[in-house]
């Protein structure tokens, strides 16, 4: 006899029971899809476009964060901006102002000259600059000015003329330095007064052992000069040095002096000299002057001496011949 299996039993499902057991399933997988998208979108590396970024390699190998990335690309930026300045600041400029190529003054002995310097700093820093003179007596209210950043300062400097300034033209500089670099603005002077070219040849000696000719120049005038030099050397046979004038290699300032050398190679091994220079310059007057020397070398002496030896030689014996002779013609014309 078959009997009836009870409703509920193990062996099969209701349909009801297999409709709520798919419908909580889908249900997890639901949640579990929309948990994994919220962690994606949290995500700080996550690109604009919803992507994930390619994270950075670190040195061993890691992901880099991109707030490192991020880091480097500021510093990198700051170091451009910071060469940029740098090379800003190394273009500053110093000139006379108002655009001349030199600072000119003008004005008597005695008194204070003033002129203006311009600077100027492209940088985007402010710029300390270090002033001072050179050749001539420059002075400035402080020995240092900062100009500000993309600023041009007209810094004023005056040049004071003392009483015993000659009269003339004078040169120096004004020296800008800053950043590692130094400026110098030619600086041109004229003194007024009387105009006068005087010139001295002064200390000649003469160096017996090489021949070598020393002396000095002195400009004794207001202007500038520019020297001619003539030599000549005069010995007990006549002359043994001529040396027309020529140009020298210099120019002489009002009150300078200068000691040069004048060569000789040749001198004569056995003699007495006077050697006689003479400088002159346009609108000068000549200037001469003279020094004495004896020359006597060691085989010149020792020739010479040979040579005295053998006159007085040579003197000697004819002596003793004449000697002999007039002894021999005295018997001969004797009276007996």
């Amino acid at each position: 006899m078959r009997t009836a299996d009870r409703p509920g039993g193990r062996g099969t499902a209701s349909p009801a029971r297999r409709g709520r057991r798919r419908a909580a399933r889908s249900g997890l997988v639901a949640a579990a899809t929309a948990l994994l998208g919220a962690v994606a979108a949290a995500s700080p590396a996550a690109g604009r476009d919803g992507t994930a970024a390619p994270p950075a390699a670190g040195r061993d190998g890691t992901a880099a964060p991109a707030a490192g990335r991020e880091g480097t690309a500021a510093h990198a930026a700051a170091r451009d901006r910071a060469a940029a300045s740098s090379a800003a600041a190394r273009d500053w400029t110093a000139a006379p102002a108002a655009g001349r190529p030199y600072a000119y003054l003008e004005g008597p002995a005695g008194s204070v000259l003033q002129d203006t310097l311009s600077v100027t700093n492209p940088g985007a820093a402010p710029l300390t600059v270090r002033l001072s003179g050179q050749g001539a007596p420059v002075s400035f209210a402080a020995p240092t000015v900062t100009v500000p950043a993309r600023t041009r300062a007209d810094v004023p400097f005056a040049v004071t003329v003392t009483a015993d300034t000659p009269p003339g033209d004078h040169r120096g500089a004004v020296r800008a330095a800053a950043a590692g670099r130094e400026v110098r603005v030619d600086l041109r002077l004229r003194v007024s007064g009387p105009r006068l070219a005087a010139l001295t040849v002064e200390d000649v000696r003469v160096d017996a052992a090489t021949g070598a000719l020393r002396y000095t120049l002195v400009n004794r005038g207001s202007t500038v000069l520019a020297p001619r030099l003539a030599v000549r050397a005069e010995g007990l046979l006549g002359t043994v040095l001529d040396r027309p004038d020529r140009a020298l290699p210099l120019t002489l300032r009002p009150g300078e002096r200068v000691t040069r050398t004048e060569p000789w190679p040749d001198p004569p091994a056995l003699d007495s000299v006077t050697v006689r220079l003479t400088a002159t310059a346009p609108g000068a007057a000549p200037a001469t002057a003279r020094a004495e020397a004896a020359f006597a070398s060691g085989p010149a002496l020792t020739g010479a001496a040979g040579l005295l030896l053998a006159a007085a030689g040579a003197a000697g014996w004819t002596a003793r011949r004449r000697s002999a002779s007039r002894t021999q013609r005295a018997p001969a014309g004797a009276t007996p």
